[in-house]
């Protein structure tokens, strides 16, 4: 199952491959893109999954850049 999600203040696209390099070691991700000019982040993994991997996704998100944010 993919979802997807926006983000606040990602500022460079940079950051956005940092964030994306570390979610996808997130285990149970089978992808994860984190578009810097959408302001996107997709991630697909197992449903039953999703709310462990979500919250993991946003301690990575916030070790990167602390001002960034996923809207969930």
């Amino acid at each position: 199952m993919k979802k997807r999600f926006d983000m606040e203040d990602l500022d460079c696209a940079n950051c956005a491959a940092k964030m994306e390099a570390a979610i996808k070691k997130i285990d149970g991700v089978k992808d994860a893109t984190v578009s810097f000019m959408a302001q996107k982040l997709t991630i697909e993994a197992e449903e039953e999954d999703f709310d462990r991997i979500m919250k993991e996704a946003v301690k990575a998100v916030k070790k990167v850049d602390s001002d960034c944010s996923i809207v969930l």
